[in-house]
Protein backbone atom coordinates (compact mmCIF):
# COMPACT_ATOMS: atom_id res chain seq x y z
CA UNK A 1 0.00 0.00 0.00
CA UNK A 2 1.26 3.24 -0.79
CA UNK A 3 1.39 6.27 1.06
CA UNK A 4 -0.84 8.62 -1.12
CA UNK A 5 -3.25 5.18 -1.86
CA UNK A 6 -3.35 4.74 1.82
CA UNK A 7 -4.13 8.92 2.75
CA UNK A 8 -7.31 8.99 -0.06
CA UNK A 9 -9.11 5.85 1.50
CA UNK A 10 -8.81 7.50 5.17
CA UNK A 11 -9.94 11.00 4.13
CA UNK A 12 -13.01 9.21 2.77
CA UNK A 13 -12.98 6.85 6.14
CA UNK A 14 -13.29 10.25 8.23
CA UNK A 15 -16.11 11.92 5.29
CA UNK A 16 -18.18 8.89 5.32
CA UNK A 17 -17.64 6.73 8.06
CA UNK A 18 -16.92 9.36 10.71
CA UNK A 19 -19.15 11.79 9.13
CA UNK A 20 -16.36 14.37 10.37
CA UNK A 21 -16.51 18.15 9.08
CA UNK A 22 -14.35 19.19 6.64
CA UNK A 23 -12.24 20.97 8.34
CA UNK A 24 -11.89 18.57 10.99
CA UNK A 25 -10.71 16.41 7.59
CA UNK A 26 -8.21 18.73 6.80
CA UNK A 27 -6.84 18.45 9.93
CA UNK A 28 -6.18 14.80 10.39
CA UNK A 29 -4.90 14.75 6.85
CA UNK A 30 -2.59 17.48 7.49
CA UNK A 31 -0.88 15.46 10.12
CA UNK A 32 -0.59 12.61 7.92
CA UNK A 33 1.23 14.70 5.09
CA UNK A 34 3.62 15.77 7.68
CA UNK A 35 4.89 12.28 8.02
CA UNK A 36 4.89 11.40 3.90
CA UNK A 37 7.12 14.60 3.60
CA UNK A 38 9.40 13.81 6.48
CA UNK A 39 9.99 10.39 5.07
CA UNK A 40 10.20 12.11 1.59
CA UNK A 41 12.73 14.30 2.48
CA UNK A 42 15.17 11.76 4.82
CA UNK A 43 14.90 9.13 1.60
CA UNK A 44 13.03 6.57 4.34
CA UNK A 45 12.01 3.87 1.95
CA UNK A 46 8.84 2.41 3.81
CA UNK A 47 5.11 2.10 3.66
CA UNK A 48 2.01 2.65 6.12
CA UNK A 49 1.67 -1.08 6.75
CA UNK A 50 5.52 -1.89 8.29
CA UNK A 51 6.64 1.61 9.37
CA UNK A 52 8.09 0.99 13.21
CA UNK A 53 7.83 2.68 15.93
CA UNK A 54 11.47 4.14 15.76
CA UNK A 55 10.86 5.74 12.45
CA UNK A 56 7.67 7.48 13.78
CA UNK A 57 9.67 8.45 17.26
CA UNK A 58 12.15 10.52 15.17
CA UNK A 59 9.52 12.12 12.79
CA UNK A 60 7.94 13.38 16.23
CA UNK A 61 11.47 14.24 17.70
CA UNK A 62 12.16 16.48 14.37
CA UNK A 63 9.04 18.23 15.14
CA UNK A 64 8.95 19.08 18.07
CA UNK A 65 11.98 21.49 17.50
CA UNK A 66 10.16 23.05 16.12
CA UNK A 67 5.82 22.89 17.46
CA UNK A 68 5.04 23.63 20.97
CA UNK A 69 4.02 21.11 23.10
CA UNK A 70 0.23 21.50 22.69
CA UNK A 71 0.93 21.12 18.24
CA UNK A 72 3.43 17.86 18.98
CA UNK A 73 0.03 16.37 21.03
CA UNK A 74 -2.22 17.37 18.48
CA UNK A 75 0.53 15.66 15.77
CA UNK A 76 0.71 12.44 17.95
CA UNK A 77 -2.82 12.39 18.36
CA UNK A 78 -3.64 12.60 14.51
CA UNK A 79 -0.93 10.01 13.73
CA UNK A 80 -2.19 7.68 16.10
CA UNK A 81 -5.80 7.87 14.59
CA UNK A 82 -4.54 7.23 11.15
CA UNK A 83 -2.95 3.96 12.62
CA UNK A 84 -5.68 2.76 14.30
CA UNK A 85 -8.12 3.52 10.70
CA UNK A 86 -5.20 1.09 9.07
CA UNK A 87 -5.76 -1.60 12.01
CA UNK A 88 -9.83 -1.55 11.76
CA UNK A 89 -9.38 -2.05 8.28
CA UNK A 90 -7.20 -4.76 9.14
CA UNK A 91 -4.14 -3.29 7.14
CA UNK A 92 -1.74 -3.46 10.37
CA UNK A 93 -1.62 -5.44 13.92
CA UNK A 94 -0.19 -2.72 15.89
CA UNK A 95 0.19 1.43 16.20
CA UNK A 96 3.49 2.64 15.93
CA UNK A 97 2.24 5.49 18.09
CA UNK A 98 1.15 3.54 20.74
CA UNK A 99 4.73 3.55 22.85
CA UNK A 100 5.29 7.31 22.10
CA UNK A 101 4.42 9.67 25.26
CA UNK A 102 2.05 12.87 24.31
CA UNK A 103 3.72 15.79 26.47
CA UNK A 104 1.58 16.77 29.21
CA UNK A 105 -0.09 19.89 29.05
CA UNK A 106 -1.62 22.37 31.12
CA UNK A 107 -5.14 22.87 30.23
CA UNK A 108 -6.01 25.91 28.04
CA UNK A 109 -8.88 28.06 29.09
CA UNK A 110 -10.55 29.85 26.65
CA UNK A 111 -10.45 33.55 26.26
CA UNK A 112 -13.39 35.26 26.90
CA UNK A 113 -14.96 38.73 26.92
CA UNK A 114 -16.63 40.71 29.44
CA UNK A 115 -20.13 42.05 28.45
CA UNK A 116 -18.62 46.01 28.33
CA UNK A 117 -15.84 44.39 25.75
CA UNK A 118 -18.71 42.63 23.61
CA UNK A 119 -20.66 46.14 23.69
CA UNK A 120 -17.50 48.20 22.78
CA UNK A 121 -16.84 46.12 19.45
CA UNK A 122 -20.53 46.17 18.50
CA UNK A 123 -20.67 50.28 19.08
CA UNK A 124 -17.58 50.96 17.45
CA UNK A 125 -18.84 48.96 13.62
CA UNK A 126 -19.60 51.91 10.99
CA UNK A 127 -23.60 51.39 10.75
CA UNK A 128 -23.15 54.26 7.90
CA UNK A 129 -20.52 51.27 5.74
CA UNK A 130 -22.70 49.23 3.22
CA UNK A 131 -21.73 46.17 5.15
CA UNK A 132 -22.00 47.56 8.86
CA UNK A 133 -25.92 45.72 9.23
CA UNK A 134 -24.40 42.52 8.45
CA UNK A 135 -21.23 42.72 10.24
CA UNK A 136 -23.44 43.73 13.54
CA UNK A 137 -25.76 41.22 12.74
CA UNK A 138 -23.30 38.36 13.12
CA UNK A 139 -21.35 39.33 16.26
CA UNK A 140 -24.86 39.35 17.63
CA UNK A 141 -25.68 35.98 16.35
CA UNK A 142 -22.15 34.43 17.78
CA UNK A 143 -22.92 35.99 20.95
CA UNK A 144 -26.25 35.12 21.41
CA UNK A 145 -25.94 31.44 20.15
CA UNK A 146 -22.89 30.70 20.75
CA UNK A 147 -22.08 29.54 17.40
CA UNK A 148 -19.07 27.92 15.83
CA UNK A 149 -18.04 30.51 12.85
CA UNK A 150 -18.06 27.55 10.68
CA UNK A 151 -21.80 27.45 11.86
CA UNK A 152 -22.18 30.55 11.14
CA UNK A 153 -21.07 30.74 7.79
CA UNK A 154 -23.57 28.10 6.81
CA UNK A 155 -26.55 29.25 8.66
CA UNK A 156 -29.27 29.53 5.88
CA UNK A 157 -32.79 31.15 5.79
CA UNK A 158 -34.52 27.52 6.32
CA UNK A 159 -32.44 27.23 9.90
CA UNK A 160 -34.34 30.23 11.51
CA UNK A 161 -37.64 29.42 13.06
CA UNK A 162 -38.21 32.62 14.88
CA UNK A 163 -41.84 32.12 15.78
CA UNK A 164 -40.55 28.77 17.69
CA UNK A 165 -37.73 30.99 18.70
CA UNK A 166 -35.09 28.32 17.32
CA UNK A 167 -32.75 28.15 14.67
CA UNK A 168 -31.30 25.27 13.70
CA UNK A 169 -27.45 24.44 13.46
CA UNK A 170 -25.68 21.90 11.36
CA UNK A 171 -22.63 21.42 13.67
CA UNK A 172 -19.23 18.87 14.00
CA UNK A 173 -20.02 15.39 12.11
CA UNK A 174 -23.12 16.94 10.66
CA UNK A 175 -25.25 16.76 14.00
CA UNK A 176 -28.21 19.21 13.60
CA UNK A 177 -29.16 21.05 17.27
CA UNK A 178 -31.60 23.86 17.45
CA UNK A 179 -30.43 26.65 19.87
CA UNK A 180 -32.25 29.24 21.10
CA UNK A 181 -32.26 32.96 19.57
CA UNK A 182 -33.45 35.81 21.72
CA UNK A 183 -35.85 38.79 19.96
CA UNK A 184 -33.35 41.33 19.59
CA UNK A 185 -31.10 39.59 18.00
CA UNK A 186 -33.65 37.78 15.35
CA UNK A 187 -34.83 41.69 14.86
CA UNK A 188 -31.19 42.21 14.04
CA UNK A 189 -31.42 39.54 11.47
CA UNK A 190 -34.65 39.88 10.29
CA UNK A 191 -33.45 44.10 9.38
CA UNK A 192 -30.47 42.96 7.52
CA UNK A 193 -32.40 39.99 5.22
CA UNK A 194 -35.13 42.56 4.81
CA UNK A 195 -33.44 45.74 4.20
CA UNK A 196 -29.67 44.73 3.17
CA UNK A 197 -29.62 41.38 1.77
CA UNK A 198 -32.82 42.11 -0.39
CA UNK A 199 -30.18 44.80 -2.40
CA UNK A 200 -27.93 41.73 -3.43
CA UNK A 201 -27.24 40.22 -6.58
CA UNK A 202 -27.49 36.73 -5.24
CA UNK A 203 -25.39 33.74 -7.10
CA UNK A 204 -26.87 30.75 -8.01
CA UNK A 205 -26.39 28.18 -5.23
CA UNK A 206 -26.43 30.44 -2.44
CA UNK A 207 -30.19 31.59 -2.17
CA UNK A 208 -30.82 30.08 1.12
CA UNK A 209 -27.50 31.24 2.80
CA UNK A 210 -27.91 34.30 5.58
CA UNK A 211 -25.07 36.02 5.54
CA UNK A 212 -23.19 37.00 2.10
CA UNK A 213 -20.49 39.18 0.67
CA UNK A 214 -21.12 42.10 -1.57
CA UNK A 215 -20.66 39.38 -4.44
CA UNK A 216 -23.79 37.58 -3.84
CA UNK A 217 -21.59 34.46 -2.18
CA UNK A 218 -21.31 33.00 1.36
CA UNK A 219 -18.51 34.47 3.68
CA UNK A 220 -15.34 32.71 4.28
CA UNK A 221 -14.17 31.81 7.72
CA UNK A 222 -11.55 33.91 6.81
CA UNK A 223 -13.60 36.78 6.33
CA UNK A 224 -15.49 36.71 9.65
CA UNK A 225 -11.83 36.55 11.68
CA UNK A 226 -10.76 39.50 9.26
CA UNK A 227 -13.92 41.66 10.81
CA UNK A 228 -13.43 40.70 14.13
CA UNK A 229 -9.99 41.78 14.37
CA UNK A 230 -10.50 44.96 12.55
CA UNK A 231 -13.03 45.60 15.34
CA UNK A 232 -10.56 44.52 18.14
CA UNK A 233 -7.62 47.21 16.09
CA UNK A 234 -10.71 49.79 15.93
CA UNK A 235 -11.25 49.52 19.21
CA UNK A 236 -7.90 49.01 21.26
CA UNK A 237 -8.98 45.86 22.79
CA UNK A 238 -5.78 44.38 23.96
CA UNK A 239 -7.02 40.92 23.56
CA UNK A 240 -6.05 38.30 21.24
CA UNK A 241 -9.68 37.39 20.38
CA UNK A 242 -11.22 35.82 17.38
CA UNK A 243 -14.90 34.54 16.52
CA UNK A 244 -14.48 31.33 18.75
CA UNK A 245 -14.28 34.51 21.65
CA UNK A 246 -17.55 35.22 21.03
CA UNK A 247 -18.41 31.45 21.40
CA UNK A 248 -16.32 31.18 24.79
CA UNK A 249 -18.20 34.45 26.45
CA UNK A 250 -21.72 33.24 25.50
CA UNK A 251 -20.88 29.80 27.72
CA UNK A 252 -19.07 31.60 30.23
CA UNK A 253 -21.60 34.67 31.10
CA UNK A 254 -24.13 31.80 31.01
CA UNK A 255 -22.53 29.87 33.66
CA UNK A 256 -21.44 32.78 35.77
CA UNK A 257 -25.65 33.63 36.28
CA UNK A 258 -26.49 30.13 37.35
CA UNK A 259 -27.38 28.42 33.80
CA UNK A 260 -27.29 24.54 33.91
CA UNK A 261 -24.03 23.00 32.52
CA UNK A 262 -26.07 20.45 30.59
CA UNK A 263 -28.53 23.10 29.11
CA UNK A 264 -25.13 25.01 27.98
CA UNK A 265 -23.44 21.51 26.63
CA UNK A 266 -26.86 21.00 24.79
CA UNK A 267 -26.99 24.73 22.89
CA UNK A 268 -22.83 24.63 22.15
CA UNK A 269 -23.11 21.29 20.30
CA UNK A 270 -20.51 19.43 22.49
CA UNK A 271 -20.89 15.89 22.47
CA UNK A 272 -19.20 15.16 26.08
CA UNK A 273 -20.18 17.14 29.20
CA UNK A 274 -16.16 17.65 29.73
CA UNK A 275 -15.78 19.62 26.96
CA UNK A 276 -18.39 22.02 28.38
CA UNK A 277 -16.62 21.91 31.61
CA UNK A 278 -13.79 23.68 31.13
CA UNK A 279 -16.25 26.99 31.60
CA UNK A 280 -16.20 25.68 34.95
CA UNK A 281 -12.61 26.75 35.60
CA UNK A 282 -12.62 30.34 34.39
CA UNK A 283 -14.58 32.09 37.28
CA UNK A 284 -14.94 30.44 40.28
CA UNK A 285 -16.36 32.99 42.36
CA UNK A 286 -19.96 32.60 41.06
CA UNK A 287 -19.68 28.85 42.43
CA UNK A 288 -18.86 30.85 45.99
CA UNK A 289 -22.50 32.64 45.89
CA UNK A 290 -24.47 30.01 44.62
CA UNK A 291 -22.89 27.68 47.53
CA UNK A 292 -23.68 30.79 50.08
CA UNK A 293 -27.19 31.83 48.41
CA UNK A 294 -28.71 28.34 48.34
CA UNK A 295 -26.77 25.91 50.94
CA UNK A 296 -28.51 25.61 54.12
CA UNK A 297 -26.03 25.87 56.33
CA UNK A 298 -24.77 29.43 55.00
CA UNK A 299 -27.11 31.16 56.31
Amino acid sequence: MKWNNALTDYVTYLKIEKGLAKNSIESYSRDVKKLIQYLETNKINTTPIVINDVIIQEFIYTASKTINARSQARLISGIRNFFDYLIFENYRESNPTDLIETPKIGMKLPDTLSIKDIDLLINSIDLSEPQGERNRTILETLYSCGLRVSELVDLKLSDLFFEEGFIRVIGKGNKQRFVPINEQTQKYINFYVLDIRSHIDVKKGFEDTVFLNRRGKKLTRVMIFTIVKNLAIKTGLKKKISPHTFRHSFATHLLERGADLRAIQQMLGHESITTTEIYMHLDKSFLKEVVNTFHPRSK
